[in-house]
């Protein structure tokens, strides 16, 4: 069955990532859906691997799209980036008029916790969606080296389908909550996973630091890459030639690792996935500015540079009035977010029970 030309009533699921189209991640969740037989599946993904691009878009080139067998969908290799990937394949000019129901950016190789999220290709892919108000997942797994293995992936696709099923129905009901997208991030023993829960964006980061080299393609180990095997190079492409170098100095990119853990707050991300949860993090596309500029502190340090009386009055509001709305405390600023993944939890249950 064709993605794009499938039955009318089929939901139609569009999957992105940024590892590239042919990441297992991306093929076992498109491969899932298929055979689910539920929905129409679509593939606009790079036709290379864009991890930890962002949200880079491309301006001054047309992008290729390349047709690619994937049984049972409608798959291209784009020469773009992740969110180039989600706002072609949302816009109808690929499909054939066909616009997504719900996007789906992974499966990620790779979390995407606490400030990664910044990074990361997979949640700029996502975010794409929703800013164009199409409801979208970004899904990673937690690869650990020496751990993981390309079936946990698999896993990791099978452990989403009830959350997946979940959205749709919510979406036809017409009763899914808007306002967030949800950053899904599946723990690296998902066979023994202790269930999903609803979680904040930490601050968790593996910090990048830089070393000379005079290698001309020494080998990279990304932030999301840090816990897997990475491939050497050859020793033709990493050589450089001594006239190459005479007028330039070499650098390349490495994990900080830190000695202690800082310690993460709870019902963070990144804490709860370490303890074997599969997280749900509600993202949206405005800034939160630290859980609102860190109750008040910020908020009066800035107050106090701000002496131009040109400054717009809402600064000489009080921050309650400014950042919530009818009188909502600032603890509730979260709620309508936390209220989609309550929602969703609700109608997984009944889906459940109804089997």
């Amino acid at each position: 069955m064709d993605g794009a030309t499938g039955p009318v009533h089929l939901p139609t699921v569009l999957i992105t990532n940024d590892d590239g189209i042919d990441a297992p991640g991306l093929r076992f969740l498109a491969d899932l859906l298929v055979a689910a037989g539920r929905y129409r599946v679509l593939v606009c993904a790079p036709d290379s691997d864009k991890s930890g691009v962002g949200h880079g878009v491309t301006w001054r080139y047309a992008l290729s799209a390349k047709r690619v067998e994937i049984e049972g969908a409608t798959a291209f290799a784009v020469s773009g980036t992740p969110a180039d990937c989600a706002s072609l394949g949302i816009s109808g000019k690929l499909f054939q008029g066909v616009i997504p129901d719900l996007v789906i950016s992974g499966i990620n190789v790779g979390n995407n916790c606490g400030y990664h999220i910044v990074y990361s290709g997979t949640v700029a892919g996502a975010r794409e969606a929703f800013l164009y108000g199409i409801p979208s997942l970004a899904i990673s797994y937690n690869w650990s080296r020496g751990e993981s293995t390309v079936q946990d992936l698999k896993l990791a696709a099978e452990v989403c389908l009830p959350l997946i099923n979940a959205v749709l129905i919510e979406l036809k009901n017409k009763t899914y909550p808007e306002g967030s997208f949800l950053n899904i991030d599946i723990p690296t023993d998902v066979a023994h996973h202790k269930g999903y829960k609803v979680t904040k964006q930490g601050k968790f980061m593996i910090r990048i630091g830089w070393e000379q080299t005079n290698l001309s393609m020494p080998a990279v180990e990304s932030y999301q890459t840090a816990n897997m095997d990475i491939d050497n190079v050859t020793d033709s492409e990493k050589s450089a030639s001594s006239s190459a170098l005479d007028d330039q100095l070499l650098f390349k990119k490495v994990v900080v690792k830190p000695s202690s853990e800082v310690e993460e707050e709870d019902d963070t991300d990144h804490k709860a996935l370490m303890e074997g949860y599969i997280t749900i993090t509600p993202l949206g596309a405005l800034s939160r500015t630290e859980l609102i500029m860190r109750h008040h502190l910020l908020y009066k340090r800035v107050r106090s540079l701000l002496k131009n009386k040109e400054v717009p009055s809402i600064l000489e509001l009080p921050c309650e009035h400014v950042f919530a709305k009818k009188g909502k405390s600032i603890t509730s600023f979260f709620s309508e977010s936390t209220a989609t993944c309550d929602s969703l939890k609700r109608t997984m249950l009944q889906t459940r029970s109804s089997k």
